[in-house]
């Protein structure tokens, strides 16, 4: 069984930055895919980047310039770093992981609120 957990969200200034991370435990699963999506309320769920077992990375957007998605392939850590925090970022951001065999992991999110 894998569980993915995030961490780093909270309540942040506009302009502000917050660093996330989601840590894979259980059974070692080699991922393909990483990703972080984001929900909003009253919306959808977005993607907000992603990356690849190859590093090949892509991001909403949205968030281009100001988000950097990074993994730590070792230690299956998977960090979402954003800068520049504005009120539209505010949202609940879940990690996903897909593994080799098209399992799709989620985890439980972390909220991030930015408001003065």
């Amino acid at each position: 069984q894998v569980r993915l957990v995030e961490s780093g969200g909270g309540l942040v200034q506009p302009g502000g930055s917050l660093r996330l991370s989601c840590a894979a435990s259980g059974s070692i699963v080699r991922f393909q895919v990483m990703a972080w999506y984001r929900r909003a309320p009253g919306k959808g769920r977005e993607l907000v980047a992603q990356v690849t077992i190859g590093a090949l990375t892509t991001y909403a957007d949205s968030v281009k310039g100001r988000f950097t998605i990074s993994r730590d392939h070792a230690n299956n850590i998977l960090y979402l770093q954003m800068n520049s925090l504005n009120s539209e970022d505010t949202a609940v951001y879940y990690c996903n992981a897909i593994s080799q065999s098209f399992i799709n992991y989620w985890g439980l999110g972390t909220q991030v609120t930015v408001s003065s």
